[in-house]
């Protein structure tokens, strides 16, 4: 029986992330997860912060949660100050998957209100998914101040966080509804309809927010 020098391993992944060909890419992807080898952790990382493809990237994440996260996590957080916005985005993703509570104060007010987008949306879920009992208000204030930010998928995510904090998060919001422009209002009170009724469509939501901003003071909320 041939054994497999694990440099030659190592190599094959390397040339398979490379392959133009999405599905090839997500296929080492899975074979890296399904055969978990700590001396892989470092390309998956790397392959993380520059593949293109969203499902080879989710599959790199779960790979990656197949390995020790003693290994994964400090490579991971070092990724949170790179200068490229997918590394940084990627390694917040990959830490709510991994789930270690104690990377919650890896979650910087810098990371939640990035001026990047995709970077503010997974500190968004990561914060949620890492913060630690007692730590939800302190959350929410932060979340809070991006009300009214972005399109509407953009919104929709931060209210999902929002909502993920559960009471935690009304009091804060509720004042931006009460205080904020237009804008941040419009979202807060959507927001707020979602904390009553999570099963509520986050545009009827919204719908209903712009009417009563519309409307004004005396509009019933």
């Amino acid at each position: 029986m041939t054994s497999t020098h694990p440099s030659d391993a190592a190599e094959r992944l390397r040339r398979a992330f490379t392959n133009p060909q999405p599905s090839v890419r997500l296929r080492a992807a899975l074979a890296a997860g399904s055969h978990p080898d700590p001396s892989h952790v470092s390309m998956l990382i790397e392959r993380c912060a520059t593949e293109s493809d969203f499902y080879v990237r989710d599959m790199l994440t779960w790979a990656l949660t197949r390995h020790p996260s003693q290994l994964t996590v400090p490579l991971l957080l070092e990724e949170l100050g790179s200068v490229r916005t997918q590394a940084c985005s990627q390694a917040l993703h990959t830490l709510s998957k991994i789930g270690d509570t104690t990377t919650w104060s890896a979650i910087t007010r810098h990371l939640l209100q990035h001026p990047d987008d995709e970077v503010a949306r997974s500190a968004w879920r990561a914060g949620v998914v890492l913060v630690p009992p007692g730590s939800a208000g302190e959350l929410a204030r932060v979340l809070a101040t991006q009300l009214g930010r972005g399109d509407r998928d953009l919104r929709l995510s931060l209210s999902r966080a929002l909502v993920g904090l559960g009471e935690a998060a009304r009091d804060v919001v509720t004042m931006v509804a009460d205080r904020g422009d237009d804008t941040s209002a419009e979202h807060a009170i959507a927001t707020l309809r979602l904390l009553d009724d999570p099963d509520e469509s986050f545009d009827a939501a919204t719908f209903d927010a712009r009417r009563i901003i519309a409307l004004g003071p005396d509009a019933d909320r």
